[in-house]
């Protein structure tokens, strides 16, 4: 870590909740709740051991980040976890966050868009899928 800095994990919402098909097209705002209550889970302990989760985001404390759009916009904060409702695209905010942030500081996004992963890694932050994020 840098500085004493919890490694960020910024988590694409709409792409993290649509990878499972549970019904949450029916209610997308509880939908994104569920996820987001797993997530201040894996934010006090670190996410699963996966080959695409980075070592160091296997370990707490973590400062995660969902960044939600369209109807998940109501979804507030839960322990652990901040809330970042995109005016627009929530890709664009996802890469702003990661272009924004002290390059040094370890960071982690969670998406399966390939674009998306393509801008984020081109700002140096690791990626890998909802999966690793969802029970």
């Amino acid at each position: 870590m840098d500085g004493g800095t919890a490694p960020l994990v910024v988590v694409d919402a709409a792409n993290t909740v649509g990878s499972v098909p549970d019904g949450w097209w029916r209610d997308r705002q509880g939908a994104t709740e569920r996820v987001r209550d797993a997530l201040a889970a894996l934010a006090r302990t670190g996410l699963p051991e996966r080959a695409d989760v980075p070592e160091w985001a296997r370990r707490a404390p973590l400062d995660i980040v969902l960044v939600v759009e369209g109807a998940a916009r109501g979804v507030a904060p839960a322990p652990g976890v901040r809330v970042e409702a995109a005016a627009g695209s929530g890709d664009d905010l996802i890469a702003q966050l990661v272009a924004d942030r002290d390059p040094q500081r370890l960071c982690l996004v969670v998406t399966a868009d390939r674009e998306l992963r393509r801008r984020v890694t081109a700002h140096g932050a690791a990626v890998t899928g909802p999966r690793s994020v969802r029970a």
